[in-house]
């Protein structure tokens, strides 16, 4: 990580930047364009090498790898130079972490930084209006995707002429990888998050789905979820201040429209960012998190130019509510911790709604001239605006209670890294050490039946859970959940949350039985068993009463008896995760 300096005499100084600054051309390809073609990633990246050189006020660093064998580069803005990352971590200044082509095809936000960080350190007015932010940019997340351009697989979009593609260098949609992060980009972006600790963050994509006016839209992450008085002030503030900032610029946004192969003027629901997400990891750790979706179909030049001027607007909101986001986030662990339980499903509350004047275009199924079926067909001669419903509340599905630490065994190295990725506190049993703690069982659960980047994903998972003494080895990690990250600990620990490290098949191994026995051998066993444990042999009779298919199949009878039994390994279906609770 590097801070481009070149260090000669004052007087030379003054004097060659002065000289360049008069001949320099910071005009971007976008603009020479007139708004049709988005610079390939090498370019992106001497840009802002020359902008470093060439003002102060500009930084840039790299950082570790992505899956390209391209480091993961950061700019960063701020009125006071800054030559180490360690500056904007010990910084009291507003952070305002930016990332843009994590799908590279989608390069709205690629171009509207280079323009945004160019202004501003070009504008003197603009300098000392966000005197007190640092404005952090990742130029281009996803760089093996950034390096496969092409100017098809966009096939909905219009425009730019040449783009990136979706998946990155190994094919991963770095959108789906920020909990599991299977890939180096996510490691590095971890590194570079919990390094800038931002306040605010905004991840910059393009839309497919229905047609309407919208040339953008918002994604905030969503507020039940975020919960507590974070997610009350995004709502309530955040949200309705971005609004009413765009329309005061005569730029229409709606939330982003989630609808796929039917028309939205029937109503939809708010988009669930789970932790795979960019906006759904970064929540937990208590950032205001959203994603700007812009549309598709309109014009490239409108898009990022709608794209610059929310950022702008986002910044100026961060900078007029900088003491309160401060104090919010700084109460968010407390909060957490004070409920006793947290939620780890939520479902949409179909009762309540937010009613939009949404601004569409009429649409109607109609006879294919392609297919033998029919296609949807909007009519942009027809467009409306309709009081449309919006499902923007969700409740609780389900909730456990907040332990007071975890125990992880310490094989389980793949969780280890990430925790520590994660900035997760523990520390290691310095003996072996009794404890009395929660045990969960996989009770159940589904998979799905195709690969979804790179796993086969389980869901609906549920668990049993019991109090036993277990003896742990040293070695072995105490995680407390009192510290910053806990959220993050309760959404991959908790085998029932959504993208838990269990539902991301990070310990499919304990679902693999390795133990069995032979039935002619066994059947002696089971006799004795059955003998020496009458509660066990009154079970066994019960269940055959009362259940026809069991009382039909020998070999499930048998199976029962053997895992009621002392024969039957511990480790089958238990999760190498246990609870504390005082």
């Amino acid at each position: 990580m590097k801070k481009i300096v070149v260090f000669i005499t004052v007087l030379i100084i003054y004097s060659c930047n002065k000289s360049k600054r008069e001949n320099k051309d910071f005009t971007t390809l976008f603009e020479q364009t007139k708004g049709t073609e988005t610079p390939e990633y090498k370019a992106v990246i001497s840009y802002y090498k020359d902008l470093a050189e060439e003002y102060s006020g500009v930084s840039l660093f790299s950082f570790g790898q992505t899956d390209s064998g391209e480091p993961l580069h950061l700019v960063v803005y701020s009125q006071e130079e800054i030559y180490t990352i360690d500056e904007i971590k010990t910084s009291s200044k507003n952070r305002v972490l930016i990332n843009n082509g994590i799908h590279p095809g989608e390069s709205d936000g690629i171009d509207a930084s280079m323009m945004l960080i160019r202004d501003i350190v070009q504008n003197d007015s603009l300098q000392k209006k966000y005197k007190n932010t640092i404005v952090c940019v990742i130029p281009i997340y996803n760089v093996g995707g950034a390096l496969n351009r092409n100017s098809h697989t966009r096939a909905n979009q219009n425009g730019p002429k040449v783009y990136g593609f979706r998946g990155n260098a190994r094919n991963y949609d770095l959108n789906r990888d920020f909990i599991k992060q299977d890939t180096k980009n996510a490691a590095t972006f971890t590194e570079i998050f919990h390094l800038i600790n931002p306040d605010v963050f905004i991840d910059n994509h393009v839309s497919n789905g229905a047609d309407y006016q919208y040339a953008i839209t918002h994604l905030f992450t969503q507020y039940n979820k975020l919960g507590g008085s974070l997610g009350t002030f995004l709502e309530t503030e955040m949200k309705p201040d971005l609004e009413t900032a765009l329309e005061d610029k005569s730029i229409s946004i709606t939330p982003y429209v989630n609808v796929w192969g039917t028309t939205p003027e029937n109503g939809f629901s708010q988009f669930f960012d789970s932790p795979r997400y960019s906006t759904g990891y970064t929540t937990l750790f208590h950032t205001l998190g959203l994603m700007v979706e812009t549309h598709m179909l309109k014009p490239y030049a409108l898009r990022v130019s709608q794209t610059y001027e929310l950022m702008f607007s986002m910044l100026d909101f961060t900078e007029k509510k900088s003491t309160k986001i401060k104090s919010l986030r700084s109460k968010a662990v407390a909060e957490i911790l004070a409920k006793k339980t947290y939620p780890i499903s939520f479902k949409i509350d179909k009762k309540k709604y937010t009613e939009l004047q949404f601004k569409g275009y009429e649409g109607e199924f109609i006879e294919s001239k392609v297919t033998s079926g029919k296609r949807l067909f909007y009519d942009k001669n027809r467009p409306y605006i309709k009081t449309t419903k919006y499902y923007n509340s969700f409740i609780v599905d389900k909730e456990i209670f907040i332990p007071d630490a975890y125990i992880l065994k310490k094989g389980w190295y793949k969780i280890v890294d990430r925790l520590e990725n994660n900035h997760i506190n523990y520390s290691r049993f310095q003996n072996d050490t009794t404890i009395s703690v929660e045990v969960n069982h996989i009770k159940d659960y589904k998979t799905r039946s195709s690969a979804y980047e790179g796993h086969y994903l389980h869901y609906n998972t549920s668990v049993t859970k019991t109090i036993e003494n277990i003896t742990f080895k040293k070695g072995d990690l105490l995680i407390p959940t009192n510290q910053n990250g806990v959220r993050y600990l309760l959404e991959t620990l908790e085998a029932e949350a959504v993208d838990s490290f269990f539902n991301w098949n990070f310990f499919d191994t304990i679902l693999q039985q390795k133990e069995g026995y032979s039935g002619y051998v066994f059947e002696d066993i089971a006799e004795k068993i059955l003998a020496e444990n009458e509660s066990l042999k009154n079970k066994f009779l019960e269940k055959k009463q009362s259940d026809k298919k069991f009382a039909e199949n020998p070999k499930e009878q048998l199976d029962f008896i053997y895992k009621n039994s002392s024969y039957y390994e511990q480790a089958h279906l238990m999760l190498p995760v246990y609870k504390i609770f005082n």
